[in-house]
């Protein structure tokens, strides 16, 4: 029966918004836990995990920057960790991977193609920044291209795969399923595969219905029921994608990485308020959440008792 069950993601704080923008952001390693744990309690069975800098909020991939707050999350709660090997677009996939490799999650994320990557359209939204790398991150995104060559994903996949870590395998636009689907025929990846596919960022696809259906049925006609899909929705959209995927038996993912807020022109105050609110969206479409051991079994991870902090 865990199969038909919805596993909820919660992306705590991710590396794409600044603290400049919302005052609720997790940024201290005891933010980052306290926002995991409170996500969890809401129903998260999956929290995504970054790390940042706790006096300017940058993004931080160092793996000590990841350990005070991954033990807290491991000692109080069973839910499942997901460590990003994202990290932060202007990164190496080196530097990516090193959080992962050091702390070997149940799962991982791993981008599967390269794309442009605009943030900068933000800087029309927000006047004010306290630190002096927030604008400029955010003007750099104008000739940024995140870099997720065919070399750094089998870079990615040869490190991690002997953790038998899983991956939340993310693909913005329809080539990167022809990538994964690349690294699957090759056999750098294995069934069940945990595909989240992410709309509304500048640079991928876009957050159309449309748009939603035309990866899922490029999804279906490429790996069948080898695969369980998840969504996110960037921004406004979140709410808005989440829906239309749990309507059509698929698993969801929010959290204050993907989008700062909780309804038109309010903030959400904490990442479990985003939880709850995809929560009730399922459960009125008559549908039940996934718990941590069920998101387990369904994605058939290594187990909890079985990564490195």
């Amino acid at each position: 029966m865990a199969s038909h069950k919805v596993i909820i993601s919660c992306a705590v704080t991710g590396s794409i918004h600044t603290p400049s923008m919302s005052p609720h952001l997790p940024v201290t390693p005891a933010e980052i836990a306290e926002s995991a744990l409170g996500a969890a309690a809401a129903g998260a069975a999956i929290v995504h995990l970054h790390a940042r800098n706790p006096v300017d909020g940058r993004p931080d991939q160092s793996p000590e920057a990841f350990e005070p707050f991954l033990r807290v999350i491991k000692q109080s709660s069973n839910v499942v960790v997901n460590l990003t090997t994202g990290g932060s677009p202007y990164m190496t996939v080196e530097e990516r991977v090193r959080p992962a490799a050091t702390w070997k999650p149940e799962v991982a994320s791993l981008n599967m193609g390269s794309m442009n990557f605009g943030l900068f359209p933000m800087l029309k939204r927000y006047k004010s920044f306290k630190h002096d790398w927030e604008p400029q991150m955010l003007e750099g995104s104008h000739d940024l291209v995140f870099r997720n060559s065919f070399r750094d994903i089998r870079y990615a996949l040869e490190t991690l795969n002997g953790s038998a870590a899983r991956y939340e395998l993310e693909c913005y636009d329809t080539s990167h399923l022809y990538n994964l689907h690349y690294f699957w025929t090759e056999g750098l990846v294995k069934a069940p595969l945990f595909i989240q596919t992410c709309f509304g960022l500048l640079g991928g696809i876009g957050s159309h219905p449309d748009d939603v259906m035309h990866m899922k049925r490029t999804a279906d006609r490429l790996f069948g029921d080898n695969y369980r899909w998840s969504v996110l929705g960037a921004g406004r959209a979140q709410m808005q994608v989440a829906a239309m995927a749990a309507s059509m038996g698929g698993n969801v993912r929010v959290g204050l990485e993907d989008s700062l807020w909780i309804g038109a022109g309010r903030l959400a105050q904490t990442n479990a308020e985003q939880v709850t609110q995809v929560r009730k969206i399922i459960e009125g479409l008559g549908l039940e959440i996934a718990t941590p051991d069920e998101a387990r079994e369904i994605l058939q991870l290594k187990g909890g008792d079985k990564v490195a902090f």
